[in-house]
């Protein structure tokens, strides 16, 4: 199972509007489809750059009429999008619960929220809403080819980094209780929660200062737990490495086997160490050779 590539859809329709907005919005092989892409690119930058600008106070207030119709403006252009990539497949809650599906509702759902939140003590979820509009920049990595190799390799490891993530909180729960125990209240470690925030501190090398074990044996455990926290660093990275090299073997061997047609026939997505041609029997080009 792969979440972060894209559903296999079908158009709704073999002819009329439905099927060239199809073409234009899921196919990225024609100009128009190019062109589609890029305004939408456009879109979510300049979307972007308004909620950063939006979230600035003095901007916010001199700008903020303009802001305001700009927001609504990128609103109805993604609605607009949404809604078309729905009309034209067959399925399309296929396409709803998908990954890209869930992200463009979310680039949206925001702005529509925040309409039917009343009274102004309701002023920090209108704000915590808008903020949620920067999920927008998840929209351009439908964009980048090589994304769907990044986003495979992490799903495929999951697995293993989950099991790491384990082993961190554990580490971190026990140094956190072993120095709550060592240094006390009267050192800062006020409780084991505290304790364990130093802990994480600490691991990741990050070192903020506000906790500060004072005992020989408390200083030990830091030492210990960054040491710990370098090779924190290297784990997960070996992992996703790893996975990243296989996923990316294999795309480059599904792209020699794509790309493999028969110059006799024409079918195309041979395997790699095919010979000759299994509708025709035609003898087929070097996979190596492209």
């Amino acid at each position: 199972m792969r979440p972060f590539s894209a559903p296999q859809l079908n158009p709704a329709t073999e002819t009329g509007w439905r099927r060239r907005w199809f073409d234009i919005i899921y196919r990225h092989d024609s100009r128009p489809s190019r062109n589609f892409d890029l305004i939408l690119v456009v879109a979510i930058v300049a979307s972007i750059l308004v909620v950063m600008i939006d979230s600035v106070q003095h901007l916010h207030a001199e700008w903020s009429t303009g802001l305001y119709i700009l927001e609504w403006g990128f609103t109805i252009i993604f609605t607009a999008e949404y809604l078309l990539r729905l009309a034209v497949v067959k399925r399309p809650l296929r396409y709803a619960v998908s990954i890209w599906g869930i992200i463009d509702l979310l680039s949206i759902l925001p702005a529509y929220l925040s309409m039917f939140i009343p009274g102004a003590q309701s002023l920090l979820v209108v704000r915590a809403l808008r903020i949620l509009r920067v999920f927008r920049i998840l929209k351009l990595t439908r964009y980048i080819e090589e994304s769907g190799v990044l986003m495979t390799s992490l799903w495929r490891s999951r697995r293993k980094v989950l099991v790491f993530l384990f082993t961190v909180i554990t580490i971190t729960i026990i140094a956190g209780a072993l120095m709550y125990v060592i240094e006390g209240p009267e050192h800062g470690f006020t409780n084991i929660p505290a304790s364990m925030y130093w802990a994480v501190v600490t691991m990741a090398t990050v070192g903020f200062g506000d906790i500060v074990p004072q005992t020989v044996l408390g200083r030990f455990v830091t030492s210990v737990l960054i040491l710990i926290g370098y090779s924190i660093i290297a784990v997960p990275t070996g992992i996703y490495t790893a996975e990243l090299a296989s996923t990316m073997r294999e795309a480059e061997l599904a792209a020699r086997r794509d790309a493999r047609g028969c110059p006799h026939c024409g079918l195309e997505g041979h395997e790699p160490d095919a010979r000759h041609c299994r509708r025709c029997g035609g003898e087929l080009p070097d996979a190596f050779s492209h």
